[in-house]
């Protein structure tokens, strides 16, 4: 009994290293992208199979590498002290061995069955945050804007999976989870402040002071608005999109607003982290049903 149930909590601490959840979030950006470049390219299920199997196994690579250099670090903060590696139920080789394994494997399959420019790209997410992103966020609050190069890598690269290019749409879809995430993360940093100053990771409100992190975050929650309707101005969306699109962003707009505004406190910045969540997924279901309303 005692060794399979020392089996199963293995297994979950071998899934863990993988991040499931920015796993999850990273398909359903990666596919948004695919369904954009449907028109390019016909598309067939192997090709959808081997680039959502082929993006996460590199997205488990690279989370389980930042784990890896963040084990010291990790067992300070709350929300990560319970990493297998943190809480030591798991030792560097097993998790090098799974960021190996992972990162290969999606590789491969991205270069046999995609095609060379996604596999490359997908290589430069993985170097980027893992080993560039990762860290620098011990040494300035910028690292940020380098993370947020990897980061809002996803759609662009389901829209070369089926276009085998990059053309201004998915470059568009580049912009909008690039100007995306700036907020979102700040918004984590105002309310895990503490932890981070625990760790010593330099993030915006402990550097710069929240002032300048609630300018920025409003900066980049207006900017996103007029660059998602990018898509419709290059003809690659219709108005159903768009109507999603201006939704989706006021919202995140009036909550980064609120969650900023001075007095907010961490209750505030914790509304506006949440409100970050329901954007993504609202954009890709404008995506989709504007598909079946103008295709």
């Amino acid at each position: 009994m005692s060794r399979h149930r020392h089996q199963r909590i293995a297994a979950s601490d071998f899934a863990a290293l993988s991040k499931p959840r920015i796993v999850i979030m990273t398909l359903i950006m990666t596919a948004g992208g695919m369904w954009l470049a449907a028109p390019h390219q016909h598309l067939d299920g192997t090709l959808w199979l081997a680039s959502l199997l082929g993006v996460g196994l590199a997205v488990a690579c690279a989370n389980a590498i930042n784990m890896i250099l963040e084990r010291d670090v990790d067992p300070l903060m709350e929300r990560t002290r319970n990493r297998p590696l943190a809480a030591r139920r798991m030792g560097v080789g097993p998790a090098a061995a799974f960021s190996a394994l992972t990162g290969l494997a999606g590789l491969a399959v991205l270069a046999a069955w995609v095609n060379p420019l996604t596999a490359g790209l997908t290589l430069f997410s993985i170097a980027s945050y893992a080993f560039i992103y990762t860290p620098l966020k011990r040494v300035t609050p910028h690292a940020l804007l380098v993370g947020a190069v990897p980061g809002a890598m996803p759609p662009l690269l389901g829209w070369t999976a089926v276009a085998n290019s990059l053309d201004a749409p998915g470059l568009v879809l580049f912009l909008i989870l690039f100007l995306w995430q700036i907020p979102h993360f700040l918004a984590i940093s105002i309310f895990r402040k503490e932890e981070y100053a625990r760790a010593g990771i330099r993030v915006t409100p402990l550097v710069k002071g929240e002032n300048v992190a609630r300018t920025l975050a409003i900066a980049y929650s207006t900017a996103l608005i007029p660059a998602s309707l990018l898509l419709t101005g290059l003809g690659a969306t219709g108005w159903c999109y768009s109507g999603f699109a201006v939704l989706a962003g006021v919202i995140y707009l009036i909550a980064n607003f609120r969650g900023f505004q001075p007095g907010a406190g961490f209750q505030g910045a914790r509304q506006a982290f949440v409100t970050s969540l329901l954007y993504l997924p609202v954009l890709v279901a404008g995506l989709v049903v504007d598909a079946f309303i103008h295709r």
